[in-house]
């Protein structure tokens, strides 16, 4: 089988740092039990596959990356009760097994969910990484209640990027929350009001200040993107009681500078329940299922936004510049091997 993979740490400038390679094809044999063995139709970039590019060099040969995948099912492990060949599925695999970047793949089947009818797999391949992590950012961490939410807000540091596409979409569909996205650009501003977000703010500037000038004092902070640079402001800005979650890796957060205000600080990691094997780990296909029926529902959009090509390792080199160069809008999908 066709798959693009790299075998040592390079800048995505380098012809080297992803390469076309061949594989063998999986085949029935090689599933677990929970397993399904997908055809990838579609992909999209997050951050982690340029992170885990230049962070982990394999032993020997070759390590093949991707996090997002849409595809159909070929085949089904012998304990598998939610899905049958030829069923349409997407999902966000997880870190300790070979990526999707792949022509076949192989996925428990506990978190994946079925595909949007309503959108072509390129499109659905934008959706699962990262809702999955506003999803849990907002409902685990956060705390926050459906239906709920009424007089608070939400301040979304980093609004245009690919989790603050989908947190901004899901607390607008599914709360009564205020939601302010942070965006520096005129075209990162007007994809979060795309997304739904009541207001933008320009995290080059005074957080406190312009949240002041709104009227708006966000009982819940995501920080996304620069939160040692933000941590500080953060804390200014947020109530008393309130949450702040975190995705990227800061060097150093300082937790008792969170208890003047009695605050919460949550890590929000969505490959914690696959990689531990967590008893609840079918959390993630009932969630993504939810996003799908909220997709066709017409309540919450794609976040796809930039149109990489086929999937090969010319046009992924290119995509994970684009993710590097922290002006990615959205989602960046591929399709197709071509």
């Amino acid at each position: 089988m066709r798959a693009v993979g790299y075998s040592n740490s390079l800048p995505p400038t380098d012809a080297d740092s992803l390469q076309d390679i061949e594989l063998p094809d999986y085949t029935a044999s090689d599933l677990g039990a929970n397993d399904l063995l997908v055809q990838v139709s579609a992909i999209s970039v997050n951050p982690v596959d340029t992170k885990v590019r230049m962070s982990t060099v394999p032993e020997s040969g070759y390590k093949v990356l991707g996090w997002d995948a849409s595809g159909t099912v070929k085949a089904v492990g012998a304990d598998v009760t939610l899905f049958q060949p030829g069923d349409d599925v997407f999902y966000a695999g997880t870190l300790d097994r070979a990526g999707t970047n792949s022509e076949l793949h192989v996925v428990d089947e506990r978190i994946v969910g079925r595909k949007p009818v309503s959108l072509s797999h390129a499109h659905a391949a934008a959706l699962p990484l990262t809702s999955i992590t506003a999803w849990e950012m907002l409902f685990g961490g956060m705390g926050v209640q459906e239906g709920q939410g009424e007089g608070e807000a939400l301040l979304v540091v980093g609004g245009a990027g690919g989790v603050g596409s989908a947190l901004i979409q899901i607390a607008k569909a599914l709360t009564r929350l205020k939601v302010i996205a942070t965006a520096s650009r005129q075209e990162t501003r007007d994809w979060c009001i795309r997304m739904g977000a009541d207001h933008t703010i320009d995290h080059r500037q005074s957080l406190k200040g312009q949240l002041e000038e709104l009227g708006v004092q966000p009982r819940y902070i995501a920080s996304l993107t620069a939160t040692g640079q933000h941590y500080e402001e953060i804390i200014e800005s947020i109530k008393p009681h309130g949450t702040i979650a975190v995705i990227d890796d800061p060097p150093e957060l300082d937790a008792l500078k969170l208890k003047p205000k009695a605050l919460r600080l949550h890590f929000e990691f969505m490959f914690a329940r696959p990689l531990h094997n967590a008893p609840d780990m079918i959390e993630q296909h009932r969630l993504l299922n939810r996003i799908s029926e909220l997709v066709d529902q017409g309540r919450i959009v794609t976040t796809a936004k930039q149109d990489g090509g086929s999937i090969n390792a010319a046009n992924l080199r290119a995509a994970h510049a684009l993710q590097e160069s922290g002006r990615a809008i959205g989602k960046t999908v591929l399709a197709g091997f071509e």
